[in-house]
């Protein structure tokens, strides 16, 4: 049954118009036809674009884009199957200011131009916590110079997890880094004042389990440059 469902998602994100899903062989060729172009070609606006990067079932990027219909906003997961969801829902609402593609992470920079983006929220990622899974942290340094290519210069970018592991590495490295200034810090935004709105206003499902759990979630906000 679970099979068949996913194959079902499959389907639908071929024939949805919001979602994109380019081959790793065009991506690596560095022929996806709407790098540089999204604003243009997609959006028809010279709004600001938000990556959501791990969008999973697509809930951040969704309701980011309900809130701020003036700002462009592109959730990216590898599972279709996931953001099918948060796809679905937006046809559903017509929210036309949220797009959402099928790619690796570590392939972001094929996806956009040099100083295409204006900001990026990672949300909830895996920490990978065994020194081996080092290279897949989404806050790893070869992952925070990707974000920096296509990151405009007054670019920055959200963490937001319930991983207080991930937080204090991602701290760490940001401290020893050339050009990265931490805005904003928090290590459990829900019993502490100071966060943004759009980040304790906005909860994904998996938010909402780790709360009634009691666990703590934390925050940074940071540029690099």
């Amino acid at each position: 049954m679970g099979s068949k469902n996913k194959l079902k998602k499959f389907k639908e994100n071929d024939n949805f118009n919001n979602v994109f899903q380019p081959t790793r062989e065009e991506l690596l060729s560095n022929s996806f036809e709407f790098k540089g172009s999204w604003s243009e070609k997609i959006f028809n606006n010279s709004n600001p674009i938000i990556l959501e990067l791990g969008c999973g079932k697509g809930e951040y990027s969704v309701e980011l884009a309900k809130n701020n219909p003036n700002i462009n906003f592109i959730g990216i997961d590898i599972k279709g199957a996931r953001f099918w969801r948060g796809a679905k829902t937006a046809i559903e609402n017509k929210i036309i200011n949220v797009k959402f593609i099928r790619a690796q992470i570590e392939l972001v920079e094929c996806l956009f131009e040099k100083n295409e983006i204006s900001e990026i929220w990672i949300t909830f990622p895996d920490p990978q916590i065994t020194y081996k899974r080092t290279k897949h942290r989404l806050t790893n340094l070869d992952f925070l110079n990707k974000y920096k290519i296509i990151l405009n210069n007054d670019g920055f970018v959200n963490l937001k997890t319930d991983s207080e592991f991930l937080h204090g590495y991602t701290l760490g490295l940001l401290q020893a880094m050339d050009g990265a200034e931490i805005i904003y810090s928090n290590h459990d935004i829900y019993k502490r004042e100071g966060s943004p709105k759009e980040v304790t206003d906005i909860k994904t499902h998996y938010e909402s389990l780790f709360l009634k759990e009691d666990k703590p979630i934390t925050y940074i906000k940071f540029k690099i440059q």
